[in-house]
């Protein structure tokens, strides 16, 4: 079953844009959850899935008992919180907020290739030890 696209948006109407800056992308049919440009969380079946970090485990743990769970089948556990716990969207903010503080930085993408860049190899030359067929 994948996540209903206007369980999304009451993700992000909660949220709200004090601070930070919150964004989803469509991955398989579920999202994930990007704070500033780092991914903290996915939504899957409708599910709200929050890397789990220590930071954010402490946030949880205020209001709730914390309950893990994967997000989808072969993954790690994540802390898994239902939409019943999305309606106090300041308490949501602090979770999310806590876990990417608690998340390395992102490494840096590699510099692509230029096109004029590359050696393209001709197939006109030979490689000087190739012996000649005839």
């Amino acid at each position: 079953m994948a996540t209903d696209p206007a369980t999304v948006e009451f993700l992000i109407d909660q949220l709200g844009t004090r601070g930070a800056s919150y964004a989803t992308k469509r991955m398989f049919g579920e999202y994930c959850l990007y704070r500033n440009g780092l991914p903290v969380a996915f939504v899957c079946d409708d599910v709200l899935f929050v890397k789990d970090t220590p930071a954010g485990r402490e946030v949880i743990a205020e209001a709730t008992t914390p309950q893990f769970g994967p997000p989808y089948p072969g993954a790690k556990l994540y802390l898994r919180l239902s939409p019943d716990a999305w309606d106090d969207g300041e308490w949501l903010r602090r979770v999310l907020d806590a876990t990417a503080a608690a998340l390395p930085a992102p490494r840096p993408r590699p510099a692509a290739k230029k096109a004029a860049d590359a050696v393209v190899p001709s197939s006109s030359k030979r490689s000087p030890r190739a012996p000649r067929k005839r």
